[in-house]
């Protein structure tokens, strides 16, 4: 048990902590017709004060930092070097006097790819940002193009080696279900994404938010969302892409909030409050079934051994998985066994106790 809860407080140690501002749509040249921010984030645009930052920081250190290796202030829901200099500079030297104090350790912020331009860099020189988020959303220029996203598939090839020659840490952002996106142009996207090896990716389905663009399509009749079901079978492939090229997955799915949750704010599309969840047992019924077919059980029992920290990934929610694999395969009796001396992705299975 010990051992378990060591684990559990170094993998968040590793993790750091981190302390949201929320700039919605702020620095933003293009509305993309999926876009409402203050639907997703319950903020109006506004640009916080220096005394705002401090007063965010503080208030979360006094609950957040044990354990933590490392704390980050985030400035995301804008696109931050869109931001007037001024406005960027009035946001950094806060955050800056913080690391000099050692309250916090670094800076992050989300930006448009087309954004990661020489002049806009030499503005957050010998600041302490450690981490970049692009919102990347395709790769595949006709879906950007559909989106009104007004960047290319090679502005974010840019923007990445840009930002390495810079050591800056590169986390992409993409997402599933968008205009004029099928299966094909969605997993090319990922393969494009997983081939410029960023230190992680986020994936997020399209969903319909009010008073965004994609609203009136949808009324329309011009744009369908993905069912959920399509769409946690395609943030599953594109998760298998990414683990194949080593690269973390930090998040699957819109962060749950009371706004998101209110009855008119998503009008249609594959929202649900536990999406990575969806997909995780997605990706663990697959490698399940995959196993199940190499050693072709004869209608006894399958004993699936998996860590202590995924077991209801392999079961499914309300045990899916595990009534799919006994009807498909016709077993009689699946054992879903805890072992921690796998790794946390693995799955080993046998015919019998041992």
């Amino acid at each position: 048990m010990d051992s378990l809860h060591d684990k559990c407080r170094s993998d968040i140690a590793r993790r750091p902590l981190i302390i949201p501002v929320f700039l919605p749509h702020a620095g933003c040249p293009h509305q993309c017709v999926f876009c409402n921010q203050t639907a997703i984030t319950g903020t109006e645009p506004s640009i916080p004060t220096p005394k705002d930052i401090d007063q965010l920081i503080h208030r979360f250190l006094d609950y957040g930092r044990s354990h933590r290796s490392s704390v980050q202030l985030a400035f995301y829901g804008g696109n931050f070097l869109g931001l007037p200099e001024a406005q960027i500079i009035s946001l950094l030297e806060p955050a800056a006097r913080s690391v000099a104090s050692e309250t916090i350790d670094g800076i992050r912020f989300s930006t448009r790819p087309d954004t990661i331009t020489l002049e806009r860099l030499f503005i957050i020189d010998g600041y302490p940002v450690q981490t970049v988020e692009l919102g990347v959303q395709s790769m595949d220029d006709r879906v950007l193009s559909l989106s009104r996203r007004g960047h290319s598939a090679k502005d974010t090839v840019n923007a990445v080696e840009r930002l390495k020659k810079r050591d800056y840490e590169i986390g992409l952002q993409m997402m599933v279900g968008l205009p004029g996106e099928d299966e094909g142009s969605c997993l090319s996207s990922g393969e494009k994404i997983a081939d410029l090896s960023p230190n992680f990716v986020r994936i997020y389905p399209t969903v319909v938010l009010k008073g965004s663009l994609l609203a009136r399509w949808y009324r329309e009749g011009s744009y369908e969302p993905l069912p959920l079901e399509e769409a946690v079978q395609r943030a599953a492939k594109l998760y298998k892409i990414f683990e194949n090229k080593s690269i973390p997955v930090i998040r699957m799915g819109l962060q749950s909030s009371s706004e998101l949750e209110k009855e008119d704010t998503i009008i249609a599309g594959p929202y649900h409050p536990s999406f990575g969840e969806l997909v995780y047992s997605e990706v663990f019924y697959e490698r399940a079934s995959a196993l199940i077919q190499t050693i072709k059980p004869s209608g006894d029992t399958v004993y699936l051994k998996v860590h202590p920290k995924n077991i209801s990934k392999l079961k499914g929610r309300n045990n899916n998985n595990i009534k799919k694999l006994k009807d498909i395969y016709q077993i009689r009796s699946i054992r879903v066994i805890p072992d921690p001396s796998l790794s946390i992705n693995e799955i080993d299975i046998s015919t019998s106790w041992d």
